[in-house]
């Protein structure tokens, strides 16, 4: 096997468009596919077993299992790209995909060279999005540079630097449990870390304590 082939796993939902993709990917020597599946509890265990470089999603909109799916991926396969094929041009479909680890996007209408340039890119440990989701990237980095400033100066003397760094996650969507992971915490740790945050900032739920801390950088960005 060459040093440079990129192991590939299919997850699509549409069988024809499975069979189109084997092809194509076929006709590439530094591209093997090494498992192709449907959507489904058993695909994803097929998934681990078969520890892709890059795993070829197609995406279906904002589906619940979609959402379940990308989130398997970074939980389960840490070191494998997710490249997500056939999007519209949505903003809020990339910037979920993007949250929840994806880093390869080619849209709906883009020619098969496309898909083969983002698998090799992922896999490389690239990313890769179409040019309209450029400024939506550069708004949200700026957000959170501005979120980050915010946060450190209007808590310096309301929390503890870990407090702050969970007030931050929560901001970012994460739940107890995806924290917990990134903080190398307990979920208990995690909960009742929360709860004081709460108490001290005078929030009553995550809602309102990220409100309070989005509330400035909308006046701001």
């Amino acid at each position: 096997m060459p040093s440079d082939q990129v192991n590939v796993f299919l997850l699509c939902v549409n069988r024809l468009l499975r069979e189109a993709l084997i092809r194509i990917l076929d006709k590439h020597a530094h591209v093997s596919v090494v498992g192709v599946c449907g959507y489904s509890p058993q695909a994803l265990k097929e998934v681990i077993s078969c520890q892709p470089q890059v795993i070829l999603l197609d995406s279906f909109g904002v589906a619940p299992a979609q959402h379940a799916v990308l989130r398997f991926i970074r939980e389960n396969l840490p070191k494998t790209g997710t490249v997500m094929m056939g999007m519209e041009a949505k903003e809020e479909d990339f910037l979920f995909a993007v949250r929840e680890g994806a880093a390869g996007f080619v849209l709906s209408e883009a020619p098969s060279a496309e898909v083969i340039d983002a698998i090799r890119a992922v896999a490389a440990g690239e990313a890769v999005y179409p040019p309209c989701f450029s400024a939506t990237l550069l708004r949200h980095a700026s957000q959170h540079l501005v979120n980050r400033q915010n946060l450190q100066t209007r808590t310096r003397t309301e929390l503890s630097r870990r407090e702050q760094q969970l007030v931050e996650l929560i901001c970012w969507g994460q739940s107890n449990k995806e924290i917990a992971g990134s903080l190398n915490l307990s979920e208990h740790t995690v909960k009742n870390h929360v709860h004081r945050i709460l108490r001290k900032t005078g929030t009553h739920d995550r809602a309102s304590l990220v409100d309070r801390y989005h509330g400035q950088i909308s006046r701001i960005v």
